[in-house]
């Protein structure tokens, strides 16, 4: 959380809000993954810092990598891993968390990134690929916590 925080907090405070928001939804589903809640909840601490002024090079993995014609060396360079239910639950606790920290549905998350986008920038074009898959994502993580012992 520290490196997060002092890459994000003065230069982008809304950024590090909803890192933060992001970090608390991966304390919340951390049942879901037994071993690999420690692994979510860096990865959900860390998932925005390249968007710190510093260190703004790379977001949205593979789909925006492919926007850039980077995929193969993106995918070379770091393989995806092989544990889907902790890629789902990152997924999950970005695409719960607004701009601001607080609580929101996939479909009003998605609204609300396509919102600031145009159809035809990166982004919008990103968003608008990757939607059914953050969907998803959210519904199988959802799935898991609703099947947990309460």
């Amino acid at each position: 959380m520290e490196v997060a925080g002092a890459e994000l907090c003065s230069p982008l405070p809304r950024r590090w809000a909803h890192t933060q928001g992001v970090a608390e939804r991966a304390i919340e589903v951390r049942e879901v993954l037994g071993a690999g809640a420690g692994l979510l909840h860096a990865a959900a601490t860390l998932h925005d810092v390249g968007y710190a002024p510093r260190l703004a090079e790379h977001s949205f993995a593979l789909l925006e990598a492919e926007e850039r014609g980077l995929r193969e060396e993106l995918a070379t360079e770091f393989p995806l891993l092989d544990e889907p239910l902790l890629v789902d639950a990152l997924v999950y606790c970005d695409m719960t968390t607004t701009p601001d920290g607080d609580r929101s549905t996939a479909q009003d998350r998605v609204a609300e990134i396509r919102s600031r986008y145009v159809d035809d920038s990166l982004v919008g074009r990103f968003i608008r690929r990757a939607a059914p898959e953050i969907f998803a994502s959210v519904e199988r993580v959802e799935a898991a916590l609703t099947a947990q012992p309460r």
